[in-house]
């Protein structure tokens, strides 16, 4: 992001990891958009693990590879950016590596800059809980669309997520649960693949 200042970002190590633990870890993570020369940020506060081939629920399940998920077959550490019901778009990030298509959505972010910016994005919204509790909502306040697709997360200039911290936030500060819309997917719509922040206002 030539035009806006940026902290460090998380490694690509970081990212090169299965799915579930990148859930688990971008917890308390800050994800920073560039709108307009400024930044528009949130800390993630819920993400779903998606884990590849195996994951009835992924969109590479079966190996399926289609022009829709390749991004999810690249390398870890990028954007996965798609249009779903024709209505908003969801992010994730791209875990593993080449060839290893595993996802995490990220469902929710607390509003941490550019408000104004996420308020004139989103209508509907009243109050700063409702900008970006919920996946097609934060995208919406942070202008993520399919032009962001593949866009790198740690040395993009577009889209990035700064390390806020380096530890875990503890076990007593985490939930974790059945992913949500899922229920296709058959015994694994049931598996504990969602990680929330605990009490949360801003969880979808």
């Amino acid at each position: 992001m030539p035009e806006i200042q940026v902290a460090a970002t998380l490694p690509r190590s970081f990212y090169r990891r299965d799915a579930s633990t990148v859930a688990r870890a971008l917890i308390g993570q800050r994800l920073v958009a560039a709108v307009d020369g400024a930044r528009v940020a949130g800390i993630i506060v819920e993400t779903e693990a998606y884990l590849g081939v195996q994951d009835r629920a992924a969109h590479t399940y079966g190996g399926r590879r289609t022009e829709r998920n390749d991004t999810m077959w690249g390398d870890g550490g990028h954007a996965y950016v798609y249009f779903v019901y024709g209505v908003h778009h969801c992010f994730n990030v791209v875990a593993g590596q080449s060839e290893d298509p595993v996802a995490v959505l990220v469902r929710a972010l607390e509003p941490e800059e550019g408000l104004a910016s996420m308020f004139a994005r989103r209508a509907a919204a009243r109050r700063p809980v409702d900008l970006c509790s919920g996946p097609g909502k934060l995208t919406q306040a942070l202008g993520i669309d399919r032009s962001l697709d593949g866009a790198d997360l740690v040395a993009g200039d577009r889209l990035v997520i700064e390390r806020v911290r380096r530890a875990l936030l503890p076990e007593s500060r985490i939930c974790s649960g059945p992913r949500i819309g899922v229920g296709y997917a058959g015994d694994w719509a049931c598996k504990p693949l969602r990680f929330w922040v605990r009490d949360n206002p801003n969880v979808s």
